[in-house]
Formats: structure tokens, C-alpha cells, sequence
């Protein structure tokens, strides 16, 4: 089955942003064959569009990794 999520979180200012979308981007070119991911940021938004054929716990697990990952690099800041 083919399936898409978007994950958007928004942050206070454009700089916290791009840092968190830099810390996500290496996800761009790692995801697993069969799945896309690709993030950017838009102003204070960070964007993470993800698409793939599978099960709905595959693309759930990817999405909990995603959440963690952005939770990091929050924490980093």
C-alpha cells in the first residue's frame, strides 16, 4: 500500500528552524529503500513530507524516529 505523511512543527523564530531541519536532513539521503523522506523549512516551520509503500507500523515507526530525532535537536539548542 502506498502511503504519505506530513509532519510539521513550528518553532519561534527561523534560525531554531534551520538548525532542526539541518539536524533532519542527513534523513533525506539514509531512509531505507522504498522509503522517501524529505524535510525542509519554510520561515519558522520545519516540513517533513514522507512517502512509502508497506505497512502502516513501518511508516509509524518512521515517523516516532522523525518525532525523537526533532525532540533532540530541540534539546541540543
Amino acid at each position: 500500500m502506498r502511503m504519505r505523511a506530513m509532519v510539521t512543527c513550528v518553532y519561534g523564530d527561523g534560525s531554531t528552524a534551520r538548525a532542526v531541519a539541518a539536524a533532519l536532513s542527513p534523513d533525506n539521503f539514509q531512509a531505507p529503500k522504498g522509503i522517501r523522506v524529505l524535510t525542509k523549512r519554510r520561515g519558522k516551520r520545519v516540513i517533513t513530507d514522507v512517502e512509502m509503500d508497506g505497512r502502516i507500523e513501518t511508516l509509524l515507526a518512521t515517523l516516532d524516529d522523525l518525532l525523537a530525532y526533532a525532540s533532540t535537536a530541540e534539546s541540543m539548542l
